[in-house]
């Protein structure tokens, strides 16, 4: 079989076997590029303004939080943003009856300036109704809303379009690159031959303008759709696949595929939330006085269980997003020692390249032209899939 011919059946049976999915996450990811936005509208009680106020400090919220939730659920994470703050509960165990507590929710949400509850839902269930519309929808655009399961499977066709987007860059270009070869004196040159596929014939036939717009709009947008094909796996399958691709080429760390799992998860740890908090505001505090960075803002602190660590991030002078931060360092749930300072860029390039690719596939960097560049592209995704279907049927007939 010739080259060509072989990469083209790749190319199209891989198109059809991602298309679902693809239209799910671009359709999805248009909307999310704005997903404070929807979801303030939607749910206006659980968004608040600033108004010149400063937040309260994690120690007080915190224990705000554990006050409203005690004794049926404690705080599993804290995300701080200038709207709201949102805590992630889990249920404790009755000690009377040895079973857990039943609770109908799983987020509860605060404000930041005066420790008012704002709200409780549980975050993604669309069966609550419009409470959970943006949750739920980037639930779809995560994991398919299937937990585990949706992950793996939008990690695997992730994959395969990174390589399909390499396969699909090769069948754009003309098919006898090397025709000066044959015929020096009649061949066109490469790139007048080649700028004919950057083109859409718009006064050709219905096949030839879908066609077009398949290989044109692919070319145009080819750079963008690597970048959120291969963030895609970092975000599905950033412990294997990723991991193993970017410690390859790059120095690249993080706490999840550096550091162990333990024997059995963490259920009880010596330190809480709390105690965790005052560690990693003194250890990130030490780490920008030795890195010479300025701590802006307190962002999220959270448990690993399953490796049995604390997580506590900040925004700092180095963060490369636009909002929120990645500046993180990693405090042991029991000893209280650090493991780990991970800073969002100049500290390790497989880091920094991550930073860059996770700011670009959240729309958080580059402001609101960006962001619009992304909510478009979502729908040029769709658009993509449903020409190469039209491609798919018109040569098949």
């Amino acid at each position: 079989m010739k080259i060509r011919p072989f990469w083209v059946l790749v190319h199209r049976y891989t198109g059809l076997g991602m298309t679902l999915f693809l239209v799910v996450v671009g359709l999805t990811g248009s909307l999310l590029a704005f997903y404070k936005e929807l979801d303030g509208a939607i749910n206006p009680r659980l968004y608040v303004e600033a108004h010149g106020r400063t937040p309260l400090d994690f120690d007080t919220l915190i224990e705000s939080a554990e006050s409203r939730i005690a004794p049926q659920a404690s705080v599993q994470s804290l995300w701080m943003s200038s709207e709201s703050v949102q805590f992630s509960v889990s249920p404790r165990q009755n000690e009377q009856t040895g079973q857990s507590f039943e609770l109908n929710y799983d987020q509860l949400l605060l404000d930041p300036y005066t420790g008012a509850e704002l709200g409780r839902r549980r975050w993604g269930a669309i069966s609550e109704g419009m409470t959970n519309l943006m949750p739920f929808i980037y639930n779809l655009h995560f994991n398919l809303a299937l937990d585990d399961a949706g992950m793996w499977i939008l990690g695997i066709t992730a994959l395969i379009w990174t390589l399909d987007c390499f396969v699909g860059f090769y069948l754009t270009l003309p098919a006898k690159v090397f025709a000066a070869q044959h015929n020096q004196s009649t061949a066109s040159p490469f790139w007048q031959r080649w700028r004919r596929a950057w083109l859409i014939k718009w006064r050709g036939s219905p096949f030839r303008i879908n066609y077009d717009l398949h290989r044109a709009g692919g070319l145009w947008v080819w750079l963008a759709l690597l970048v959120f094909a291969w963030s895609s796996v970092y975000m599905n399958l950033g412990d294997t696949v990723y991991q193993k691709v970017m410690q390859s080429v790059s120095d690249y760390h993080q706490p999840w595929t550096d550091i162990e799992d333990l024997p059995e998860p963490l259920i009880h740890p010596a330190i809480d939330l709390r105690a965790a908090y005052r560690l990693g505001h003194r250890a990130m505090t030490r780490a920008a006085a030795e890195h010479g960075f300025q701590i802006e803002a307190p962002v999220a602190i959270w448990i690993n269980r399953a490796k049995g660590f604390y997580v506590y991030c900040v925004r700092s002078s180095l963060d490369i997003q636009d909002h929120e931060g990645q500046t993180r360092v990693v405090i042991d749930a029991n000893s209280g020692q650090q493991k780990m300072l991970l800073l969002p860029a100049g500290q390790y390039n497989g880091n920094t390249v991550t930073s860059w690719l996770t700011a670009l596939h959240m729309a958080n960097v580059f402001g609101l032209p960006y962001r619009l560049f992304v909510c478009v592209l979502g729908l040029v995704i769709v658009m993509l899939s449903v020409t190469g279907i039209v491609i798919w049927l018109k040569k098949r007939r």
